[in-house]
């Protein structure tokens, strides 16, 4: 399908763009136009010669165009290179979101309950402001740049909104920072802090700009959650639709207007006017008692087989299911299906590890009476292992959905590799001596125009970044060594393509957080700092890449320049890390008995996620996984998952070889493995729900009503998410942070669609068998 500029004639933009002439001054959108094949045969992109699950096998009409359906729906084939994109408006207005995201995600992720605000919350506020910037800003030069340089732009847009998200996140390595705080009672100076943060920020940048030969430019790295927001962006930019079929119908505009304000309406219902429509576990309201129904329909420690869930918060937890392909989410629900509704209940009824002593889903992991494991018995005073106080206190028991958590992680990471080496090994080959303009695709080719960013760029990012990490290790006393943080980035290093080439295509990740605790558990034991320092520098190296390589494709769509990407991600990413720490530092200083109980009662500054984080610096720093998972001790079994996970895909392609067109081609076992590696604390009301709606949107919507999902499905992925994520906002804000949260406290939040699913023992995390008084479960020693 080839393309054709057609003007945007707003009413908003008008008055503005009568004075400019050149093409950006009207925004582009993207019609279909008919095309005669035979004579354009020879531009049409050939097939892979690999097996790609997404590749769209009835396009030999098209040429000048992606041969993936999801890609033409949401992404224009056309690029205006006098467009401007490096402009101040730009930057200044990147650099305030840098500011004021990073700085109120931080502050509020000590607190509970916690808010989230996302880049999309930028991608829609910018909108409005950069119009009114190109509408009130007068046209003058400051050191020859101008304050105004017209109409503004879709490329000045998507630089300032990846400003924006680059370090939205709060920043991993605060993490370490506040449990050296609070659990340790260290406080190294703002030095060792900046070149923490900065070192396993940018080290994930740097490595994934090197591998975006593989991870970028070939087409078939989709890539889908940058979709929607592409899908946004055009349609905030564009009023014609940009794909195939009819152009009948509301247009994506309005239609992306009336999906936004019903999402933002509607979830004030089930986030606060009735909350029990978001856990929605009816069947648990009728026996609210018995435990055992509890245990298999319940979503707060249960299986969750009530099915459903209003609250599209809960639905897309994991994910929006409009972005995922619906062969990958098949994978993901069949992982679901076997191992939590058939192997969970299974290891629970059996009291396989002495599981019902414990709810069947929990977080934590618990002692030898079903109380909730006290770690603090077992330190010393200087937050090292007291072996004894051990043996005299329990063993860690971890609930059944909690252990099937560590054996999948373990099979995912053998997985990973076979997989990469039977499927990606051919992509791999073809792409590494491919150069961007030699790929057979309009958008690569359309960015090879540009310069591209030197590979030696990325290196002096890489080489600083870890003269910084030396530095913290040896000027200060972490426990951590060099030739460990070497380890930790090889990690990342031999995960980062395979991983990478899994998401983008399937929109999952493999996390590499349970493996790099295990290897350091065994290498560095007893030494809960350098615990935290190795995974976080072999777990968010390849995370921060992946988040790197996403924008780095929504720009390579968006057709953004790559130099100034390169210097917006890095300037970015800077600046929100030394807000965080900023942030972080006032609050230490300033907010009494901070990540404390006491703080529940009020400002609620109780710190969960830095709680989580630092039990697992104690489980494997201090107590190390030899007591966990070595021969002879509870969950040795969980080791042999590594054994499953590097037989299963050999065993699938073998398969192939022998029924080369069967649906076997579609299976992906480290998606199988990894898509369910969010339980706990996600459970079945994040997976049920999502499954059915992403088999209704991308496999019937999708093959019945093509023209319709093409037109509005992306569209609607990101009505539904922004709509939502602003609507929790002004519900946060509004309803639930003033007065600590006890606004229509005697009221509205004691009905009884508030309050019904509360009294359910699935709420209590009631266990299936209780430990009478004196009596303990489990061995008599350990």
């Amino acid at each position: 399908m080839s393309a054709e500029v057609e003007e945007d004639h707003r009413d908003s933009a008008s008055s503005i763009a009568l004075s400019y002439s050149s093409e950006f001054d009207r925004e582009k959108s993207i019609r279909s136009v008919p095309y005669d094949s035979e004579s354009l045969s020879s531009q049409i992109t050939p097939p892979p010669d690999f097996f790609d699950p997404n590749y769209d096998t009835d396009i030999t009409w098209l040429e000048d165009d992606s041969p993936y359906p999801e890609v033409r729906s949401a992404v224009a084939n056309y690029d205006d290179p006098s467009m401007p994109v490096n402009t101040l408006r730009a930057w200044l207005l990147g650099i305030l979101w840098a500011i004021i995201i990073p700085g109120v995600n931080e502050f509020y992720y000590f607190r509970y309950p916690s808010i989230m605000v996302g880049g999309i919350v930028a991608q829609l506020v910018t909108f409005p402001l950069g119009r009114a910037w190109a509408r009130w800003v007068p046209s003058l030069k400051l050191f020859g740049v101008s304050l105004n340089p017209g109409l503004f732009t879709i490329k000045e847009h998507v630089l300032i909104t990846i400003m924006a998200g680059v370090g939205a996140q709060a920043a991993y390595a605060t993490e370490i920072i506040a449990v050296q705080r609070v659990w340790y009672h260290q406080n190294f100076n703002f030095a060792y802090q900046w070149m923490l943060v900065m070192s396993t920020q940018l080290i994930g940048f740097s490595v994934g700009g090197l591998a975006r030969r593989l991870l970028v430019a070939p087409a078939s790295m989709i890539w889908p959650n940058t979709l929607v927001v592409c899908a946004l962006f055009n349609t905030l930019h564009s009023q014609s639709y940009a794909g195939i079929g009819t152009h009948s119908g509301l247009s994506r505009e309005r239609f992306f207007t009336y999906a936004f304000l019903g999402a933002a309406l509607w979830y004030v219902v089930p986030g606060y006017l009735f909350s029990a429509l978001s856990v929605f576990t009816w069947v648990c309201w009728i026996a609210p008692n018995n435990v055992k129904i509890n245990a298999l329909f319940g979503y707060h420690s249960g299986m969750g087989f009530s099915l459903l869930s209003f609250d599209w918060n809960q639905i897309a937890f994991i994910g929006s299911p409009l972005s995922t392909p619906w062969w990958a989410e098949a994978n993901v629900i069949a992982g679901f299906l076997i191992f939590y509704w058939f192997l969970a209940p299974v290891i629970y009824f059996t009291n396989t590890w002495n599981s019902q002593f414990m709810p069947i889903s929990a977080l934590g992991p618990y002692d030898n009476t079903g109380k909730p494991y006290n770690l603090s018995r077992i330190l010393n005073p200087d937050s090292t292992f007291n072996r004894e106080a051990y043996n005299a206190y329990s063993p860690l028991f971890l609930s059944a959905t909690f252990a099937i958590s560590y054996g999948l992680a373990f099979a995912s990471i053998t997985a990973t590799l076979v997989h990469a080496a039977l499927y990606f090994r051919k992509p791999i080959l073809v792409h590494l001596h491919r150069s961007l303009g030699e790929q057979p695709d309009v958008h690569a080719q359309l960015m090879a125009k540009y310069p591209q960013v030197p590979e030696w760029w990325y290196a002096c990012i890489l080489v600083v970044t870890s003269v910084f990490a030396c530095l913290c290790i040896k000027l200060f006393p972490t426990q951590m060594t060099i030739w460990a943080f070497i380890v930790a980035l090889l990690i990342a290093l031999v995960y980062i393509v395979p991983v990478g080439m899994i998401q983008a295509v399937t929109n999952r990740q493999v996390g590499l957080n349970v493996i790099t605790e295990l290897i350091v558990g065994y290498m560095l034991p007893g030494r809960p700092l350098a615990m935290m320092m190795f995974k976080t520098w072999g777990y968010i190296t390849m995370s921060q890449a992946m988040i790197f390589t996403s924008d780095f494709k929504l720009g390579h769509y968006m057709k953004i320049p790559p130099r100034p990407m390169f210097w917006c991600q890095i300037v970015a990413t800077i600046i929100a890390g030394t807000v965080q720490l900023g942030v972080e530092n006032w609050m230490f200083s300033n907010i009494p008995q901070i990540c404390t109980p006491a703080q529940k009662d009020i400002s609620g500054f109780t710190c969960p996620n830095t709680e989580v984080f630092a039990t697992a610096s104690v489980v494997f720093g201090v107590v190390g996984p030899t007591l966990q998972f070595s021969q002879n001790q509870l969950y040795y079994p969980l080791l042999f998952f590594f054994i499953v996970g590097a037989i299963a895909p050999l065993i699938v392609w073998l398969l192939t070889l022998r029924y080369p067109d069967s649906w076997l081609n579609y299976v992906n076992f480290p998606l199988m493995f990894t898509g369910i590696g969010l339980i706990p604390p996600a459970s079945a009301v994040n997976y049920i729900p999502w499954a059915i709606i992403g088999f209704l949107f991308q496999y019937v919507i999708r093959r019945r009503y093509f023209p319709f999902w093409a037109k509005y499905n992306y569209v609607l992925s990101a009505a539904l998410d922004a709509g939502t994520a602003i609507s929790t906002i002004l519900v946060y804000f509004i309803l639930q942070y003033p007065a600590n949260g006890q606004i229509g406290y005697d009221t509205i939040q004691q009905w009884w669609g508030n309050t019904v699913y509360k009294h359910t023992a699935d709420w209590h995390a009631v266990p299936l068998r209780v430990v009478t008084e004196g009596e303990h479960f489990g061995p008599d020693t350990w």
